[in-house]
């Protein structure tokens, strides 16, 4: 699962949820941005109610502590690092899975995939890193 997508691939990513390295990292720019505790502090890996679950359901939660503090999102820029599996072809879906959860157009969530072009970094095709930069600003207050 990558964005909340699965992506069919021969590599698979090891984790004690469904281990969607972007979601977690949307996840904790989220809660980083309010300064709020981390995923892995509010969804511990000795949880098991968190074993094997879905990471949306994650992120929606961190959004909703966003907009219980009185903040929306503005927009996200997340990049993934990694030499495989190809994943331009799975842009839209993870853009509009992600805009559906934090409740934006898909065009205020930027998304982009970098190779690390044959360094050391990709560890023979065997990680996968994710970052994610956030924006929120303070709701409107109603009059």
């Amino acid at each position: 699962m990558l964005g909340g997508v699965r992506i069919p691939s021969k590599l698979g990513l090891a984790g004690h949820s469904d281990a969607d390295v972007l979601l977690h990292a949307l996840t904790d720019a989220l809660l980083g941005a309010l300064a709020l505790p981390d995923i892995g502090t509010l969804f511990p890996n000795t949880d098991p109610r968190w074993k094997g679950a879905a990471s949306g359901p994650m992120l929606t939660q961190a959004y909703k502590m966003v907009k219980a503090q009185g903040y929306q999102l503005v927009n996200a820029d997340c990049t993934l690092i990694c030499d495989q599996p190809k994943l331009g072809p799975h842009y839209l879906a993870m853009r509009n899975g992600i805009a559906g959860i934090l409740e934006v157009p898909s065009g205020h969530i930027g998304l982009k995939a970098k190779t690390t072009e044959g360094t050391q970094l990709a560890m023979k095709r065997k990680s996968i890193a994710a970052m994610a930069v956030v924006l929120v600003a303070r709701k409107p207050r109603s009059r």
